[in-house]
């Protein structure tokens, strides 16, 4: 019973170990042309503890670079290079990270991703005070409020974590999963 109760307090002093989540980048696109990361990205809550996954083909490889070389798709001083695919790359430290395709003009036509990785895998204020766009499917007329929709929207990840409504939503069922089975043992 010392043994249960140890590990039960071992799982909620490290929530991070099971609720961590591996991004896909891109999605079913993976790390290609023609993919709107950014649009990707802001559908994604990204926290310390998770990892991104490149997948790619022989046509592109990844670098991390700065915010400046991001800016100019710079790939003469990468922080990182990874050349080869599939890359999981982790997400160990709050603050912005900034990813090219340094092959041939790809950067340039897009193919590029900045992640903002928060402590708590709340999500970051968005950047240059842009407020979000109404939903697809959805026309408003100018003047009229906007329409609520009768349910919430499906969370975005997949995952059990998404599933569940988040990460807080796993702890707590895994809690009282847990205090069920000591209840039960004890």
């Amino acid at each position: 019973m010392a043994k249960l109760i140890a590990f039960v307090l071992l799982l909620l002093i490290s929530p991070a170990a099971y609720a961590a989540t591996t991004h896909t980048v891109g999605g079913l696109r993976g790390w290609n042309t023609g993919v709107k990361y950014d649009d990707w990205a802001s559908e994604q809550t990204f926290a310390t503890g998770d990892s991104l996954l490149f997948i790619y083909d022989i046509s592109h490889t990844v670098d991390e670079v700065t915010e400046a070389d991001y800016q100019s798709c710079s790939s003469a001083n990468p922080i990182n290079s990874y050349p080869s695919s599939p890359t999981t790359v982790p997400l160990n430290a709050t603050g912005t990270r900034y990813f090219i395709c340094p092959r041939s003009n790809h950067c340039s036509q897009g193919m590029k991703l900045t992640v903002t990785v928060s402590a708590d895998g709340s999500s970051p204020p968005p950047s240059g005070g842009a407020s979000p766009s109404p939903p697809s499917g959805s026309p408003e007329t100018p003047g009229t409020p906007p329409s609520t929709p009768s349910s919430p929207p499906p969370p975005a990840g997949g995952g059990a974590a998404s599933i569940l409504g988040g990460r807080n939503s796993l702890m707590v069922g895994f809690s009282l999963v847990l205090a069920a089975v000591v209840g039960i043992m004890g």
